[in-house]
């Protein structure tokens, strides 16, 4: 009796299934639009990918009269209209939007292909509220391509990514989906070989499945982002702390701050990172040998990003010191119990052809951090301070045959450096400029002209290393009324104060060696000091 009662009972699996159809009818009823589909094939080789478009779109139709399909040989004037060259392509309610797809929806795809239905049916993106604020920006065509597989388990996140955008979008953003199965010629022009990848105007915009948000962001600024900072509307934030820049110093301080219980929020007018965003290979940090300097940043900002709210693409162009401070950027007002400055150093750079483009190939600012890399080969230090006397003595104590280029006869180290640089033999080359860097992938020489006899020369070298100093980010400061130091460096205590009260500065804009580590140990040094003096405020004493 058991067994005939379980078997006259419907599978689960089919109950499922069918409250799942009952659900789509529900769905395409009171969708808005109709669908119409247009499907390009070659008459003359009926392949499996045409037929699984038709065996596809038949099992929809069956759930609904919205959608219809009308077919079309490559020969057809329509098929030239269209621009349509390649067989199978379905081209999806060209009435409204630029979409289409190269291949059929099957496997893992059909996933994406009921979603794209929807959202065409009804007219709607269904892009969250950030997304829509990023398509927004977008002023100027974007020809996305997204290049997927049915066996793909990770595709529909990303064809869907563009589809929304196609949606929200249409007079801007058209969307092919490809399937490298269907046509490896395509993905091997693109050398799309691991999918999901995307491009825009034939950029590589992502690899991998992408966040939506993330996805949008890449699309706008048609490069491929890795995190995502939602926009606040807010006109006034009111904040315990509100930290200026977003380096290592910034993040870290905020990261502190946070898990200390104040209320924080870091702005940041450029790329979040600093310096450290631009430099290709970071080594020995703490934890890493060797790692990418984006990448380091990447994982700072996701860690910063679980504690505190980041205002990215904002400039502070003022500060009003205060009971509470008042922090002005360019699009809204902090009000603010303290302040830490973390607006960083830039290295000073002789402006020279070849410096920029061979920049991490050759040309570096940091012996500490790249001075391994030339161990036994040949290069010159560019300076003559105690920083570049320095970092030549670091060189040559690494094994590295290092000369200095200095354009004075006389050093402006202190004199036991100048001892110490002559007791180890270090060439020197007085008067001396560098007038260009040579090289192709890599640095190979430079030209140097003496600034006494007009004579050039041309030395060949492996590097070019600088220490003609630092440029502090100290305009605001000066703007406050805060004090700097001779050096021109902010004018600090030994717990991070300023001579305001309620503002503090960390990182390289307060001197000091120019390492990351340095600069994260001040911003969490800092973002403590500024916890104890909220609880206990020394200006109050």
């Amino acid at each position: 009796m058991e067994m005939a009662g379980m078997e006259a009972q419907t599978p689960p699996n089919r109950q499922d299934g069918e409250a799942f159809l009952q659900q789509l009818r529900a769905t395409f009823a009171q969708m808005p639009n109709d669908i119409e589909l247009l499907l390009f094939t070659d008459r003359m080789q009926d392949d499996v990918f045409a037929q699984a478009n038709r065996q596809v779109i038949r099992a929809f139709r069956e759930l609904t009269d919205r959608i219809t399909l009308r077919e079309y040989g490559l020969d057809h004037e329509k098929a030239r209209e269209l621009n349509v060259t390649v067989s199978p392509t379905l081209v999806i309610a060209p009435d409204k939007y630029n979409i289409r797809w190269i291949g059929a929806p099957m496997g893992e795809e059909a996933r994406t292909f009921l979603e794209l239905l929807i959202l065409v049916g009804s007219g709607q993106s269904n892009a969250s509220d950030q997304s829509l604020k990023v398509l927004e920006r977008i002023d100027s065509p974007r020809n996305v391509k997204v290049f997927i597989s049915p066996s793909c388990p990770y595709c529909p996140q990303e064809a869907v990514n563009g589809a929304k955008a196609a949606v929200a979008r249409p007079d801007l953003i058209s969307l092919e989906l490809i399937d490298i199965q269907c046509r490896p010629d395509i993905a091997q022009q693109y050398s799309a070989h691991s999918v999901p990848v995307a491009y825009a105007n034939e950029a590589l915009i992502g690899q991998g499945a992408q966040a939506e948000e993330v996805f949008m962001s890449s699309l706008q600024k048609l490069e491929p982002q890795t995190i995502f900072i939602p926009d606040v509307d807010a006109e006034v934030v009111e904040t315990d702390l509100t930290i200026v820049g977003g380096g290592p110093a910034g993040l870290t301080a905020a990261i502190y701050a946070v898990r200390s219980g104040l209320k924080t929020a870091l702005v940041e007018a450029d790329a979040l990172g600093g310096q450290v965003a631009l430099t290709p290979i970071v080594e020995n940090y703490p934890g890493f040998t060797q790692v990418g300097g984006k990448t380091l940043v990447d994982i700072m900002v996701n860690h910063a990003l679980e504690y505190v709210q980041i205002f990215q693409g904002e400039k502070v162009i003022d500060i009003k010191p205060g009971t509470p401070h008042e922090v002005l950027t360019t699009r809204r007002r902090f009000m603010t119990k303290t302040v830490l400055l973390a607006t960083g150093a830039s290295h000073r750079h002789l402006g020279v052809p070849g410096e920029s483009r061979m920049s991490g190939r050759g040309v570096s600012y940091c012996a500490t951090c790249d001075g391994p890399l030339f161990r036994d080969k040949k290069v010159i230090m560019v300076g003559g301070g105690n920083s570049a006397v320095t970092e030549a003595l670091h060189l040559y104590h690494m094994g590295v045959d290092v000369t200095l280029v200095h354009r004075r006869d006389q050093l402006r180290a202190q004199e036991h450096l100048a001892k110490n640089l002559k007791e180890s033999g270090i060439p020197v080359l007085w008067n001396t400029e560098v007038k260009d860097i040579l090289g192709e992938e890599r640095v190979t020489a430079v030209e140097l002209v003496n600034n006494q006899t007009q004579e050039l020369s041309t030395l060949p070298v492996d590097g070019v290393f600088l220490a003609i100093g630092y440029e502090p980010a100290v305009e605001l400061a000066q703007k406050v009324g805060i004090e700097l130091n001779e050096d021109g460096y902010i004018a600090r205590d030994a717990k991070h104060r300023t001579n305001i009260p309620g503002i503090y500065v960390a990182g390289d804009v307060e001197g000091g060696y120019k390492q990351i580590v340095t600069a994260t140990g001040m911003g969490s040094e800092a973002a403590m000091t500024i916890f104890e003096d909220l609880i206990n405020p020394y200006w109050q004493q």
